[in-house]
Parts: C-alpha cells; sequence; structure tokens
C-alpha cells in the first residue's frame, strides 16, 4: 500500500492519545484576536464570509463581506460545507462501529445487494471512508450526465440509484487498500452502504447519531430559503447559483450549517468527554493512513492532520458550486475555527489558504 497503516479504530489495538497542558484562561475580550478575524474576512474576498473561533470554550465570530449584508445577519446563516461534510460521515460511521452494529469490514457491495458474492478483495466500508477504495473521485459518466447542469446542479442529475447501480457493476481502478486517492464517489457509496446494511435512511442516521446526539439544531441537508440559508456566487462573486444539490452524493458533501453549529461540532472533538459521542469523537481523531515521502502525509479516519509546533492540527475544506467552508480545530490550543464564504473557488483563491494560516498560527 502506498502508505503505512495503523489499527482501524474499532479494532482491538490501543488508538493514540496526546496530552497537553491545560490552557491558561484567556481575557473576556481579545482585540488582537479581532483585529485578525476582521483581517482574513477582508483577505478572503468574497461576497459574505464568517469567521468564527472558539478558543478554550469562548466564542468570537466576524462577518463581512463584498457584498451589501444580507437581511439575515451573516453569522445566523447556513452554509454549504461541500466536502467537509464527510467529517459528520465519518462520525456516524464510528458511532455505529462504537455500538456494535459496524465493524468497519463489511463489503459494501454486500451491504448494497446482500445475495451478491463479495469476492476476494472486496471494497469495505473502511476503504470508502479512508479513500483507500480504489474508486475514482466520481464516476466515470459522471461528467456526460452533468454537463448540462455543469454551472448550476450537475450532482442533481446523478442520483442515489445511478450511484449504487454503478458502483455494482464496474470493478474498483485499483486493488483497495493499496493506494490512496481522494474521492466523493467513495464516500457517496459509503452513505449508500451504511443506510442499506442498517435499514434506515442516510439523512435519518445522520440526524439521529450526529445533528441530534451533538445538539446542532442549526445544521440541515437542504436549503430551505433566504431566511436561512446563505446564497452562493460564481466566481465573479456576483452572479448568484442555485442551492446545491447533492444529489446521490449526500453522504459526501450535503451538510450545510451555521457558524455557531460549526463551532458546536469542533468542540465535541476538542472535549469529547462531555458529549454522548465520546468515543467516536475520540476514534476519530486516531490516525490510521499514513502516505507520501518519508510518510508525511497524515489521515484520520474524518481529518486531515499537519503538526503544528505545538502539536497536531486536523482540518478539512469543502466546496460547492457557490460557497466554501473550512473547519478545524487544534487540542495543544483548545482552539477551533469554522470558516465559510459565498464564493466559489477559483485558482488562487485566497479564503482556504487564510483559514489554513489563521488556525496553524492560532
Amino acid at each position: 500500500m502506498t502508505g503505512r497503516r495503523t489499527p482501524w479504530p474499532g479494532e482491538p489495538a490501543t488508538e493514540e492519545h496526546a496530552e497537553y497542558p491545560p490552557p491558561e484562561p484567556g481575557p473576556p475580550d481579545d482585540p488582537a484576536l479581532r483585529e485578525r478575524l476582521a483581517a482574513a474576512v477582508d483577505a478572503s474576498d468574497a461576497p459574505d464570509v464568517v469567521f468564527a473561533v472558539s478558543r478554550r470554550g469562548r466564542r468570537t465570530l466576524h462577518g463581512g463581506g463584498t457584498a451589501p449584508p444580507p437581511g439575515v445577519p451573516r453569522e445566523d446563516l447556513r452554509y454549504e460545507i461541500g466536502s467537509a461534510s464527510k467529517t459528520f460521515t465519518a462520525l456516524l460511521l464510528m458511532r455505529l462501529i462504537r455500538r456494535g452494529v459496524l465493524t468497519g469490514g463489511e463489503a459494501a457491495a454486500t451491504c448494497l445487494d446482500p445475495g451478491r458474492n463479495a469476492g476476494p478483495h472486496p471494497v469495505t466500508l473502511a476503504h470508502l471512508i479512508t479513500h483507500t477504495s480504489g474508486l475514482p473521485a466520481l464516476p466515470a459518466d459522471f461528467v456526460r450526465r452533468g454537463l448540462p447542469a455543469w454551472r448550476t446542479n450537475p450532482y442533481a442529475r446523478y442520483p442515489a440509484g445511478r450511484l449504487t447501480d454503478t458502483f455494482l457493476r464496474h470493478a474498483p481502478r485499483h486493488r483497495p487498500g493499496t493506494r490512496w486517492h481522494y474521492s466523493n464517489y467513495g464516500v457517496s457509496v459509503l452513505g449508500h452502504a451504511i443506510a442499506a446494511a442498517t435499514g434506515t435512511a442516510w439523512e435519518d442516521l445522520i440526524t439521529g447519531q450526529v445533528l441530534r446526539a451533538l445538539g446542532l439544531s442549526g445544521t440541515a441537508l437542504r436549503a430551505e430559503g433566504p431566511e436561512s440559508d446563505a446564497v452562493g456566487h460564481r466566481k465573479d462573486g456576483r452572479t448568484p447559483v442555485p442551492p446545491f444539490d447533492a444529489g446521490g452524493f449526500q453522504a459526501a458533501g450535503a451538510v450545510r450549517s451555521t457558524p455557531d453549529d460549526l463551532l458546536t461540532f469542533l468542540e465535541a472533538h476538542l472535549d469529547p468527554a462531555r458529549s454522548p459521542a465520546a468515543g467516536a469523537l475520540r476514534a476519530v481523531r486516531v490516525p490510521v493512513l499514513r502516505r507520501g515521502l518519508g510518510h508525511r502525509h497524515v489521515h484520520t479516519v474524518a481529518w486531515f492532520r499537519h503538526p503544528t509546533d505545538g502539536g497536531p492540527m486536523y482540518f478539512h475544506s469543502g466546496a460547492t458550486l457557490g460557497q466554501q467552508a473550512f473547519l478545524g480545530f487544534r487540542p495543544d490550543t483548545d482552539t477551533a475555527l469554522a470558516a465559510v464564504c459565498t464564493r466559489r473557488f477559483r485558482a488562487r483563491d485566497p479564503f482556504i489558504a487564510t483559514a489554513y494560516a489563521f488556525l496553524a498560527e492560532a
């Protein structure tokens, strides 16, 4: 395999734990932090931007943007987080594993089609969530089917039935477990496989096991209207785009959430002991894969993990056709960052780089 895998969470193995000294209490208000937030919002160059920080449990939010302020404060709207939705799906899977409902070793094809012979090298649920399934980023016919709606909602033209049928009819490009390749396709198949294996719709599973469990009342899987959901824009920052429709790719990118809810989600990762999902929250922080020269790229079930001077930093970004998001947390400084904006990613886009640098320097 291109990389070295540590035991899959849920296997009888010792989890990696990091011990950090208790943080010093911060001041009631930090002018320097607010200045940094304002600078980050300005640097992001998008119609609507919110940077939300939790530091030692104290939250600071700052919103702004190049467009006139919307009727609802930017900090109160829900934003499309795109691929950062995978961190919610990973937590769902780990909750089901910790409860003994699944093991992670189930063959996805058998979950979707119980009468099928999985073969000697099946794609498992663990392969799908860790991007080692051998599947491409998207199905081979995705572009052809989505082209008529490429600027609006190409994913909506690829429904769940077609996605699972394509998976069952075509073998992976590489033997599962031998290569890492980021795959929206794979995580989407995972969502349908989990739903089939449990006999419960993915939307109901993610709502019950993650959103309600963590108290995320401002998080949803579809837009309701401009009074609750931010409007995305094309690369020009002026032309609005319709709300994102994930089609059959729900598990990989359907979540939309408020900045406060995203901080609640991240704070649960910083302090798992206070959550009903404590075991799963700890498990999604454990490295399961190292890849690249010198194994310098580290991945957990849910997060990319990079080193800092004080300890590991966990993060995931996401983008739809009109919005972007960055989620990350640092246990060493007890800091979480949720950043969102309403402009489609473009060449040399400053948003993700600005959010990453903000957390890395926290």
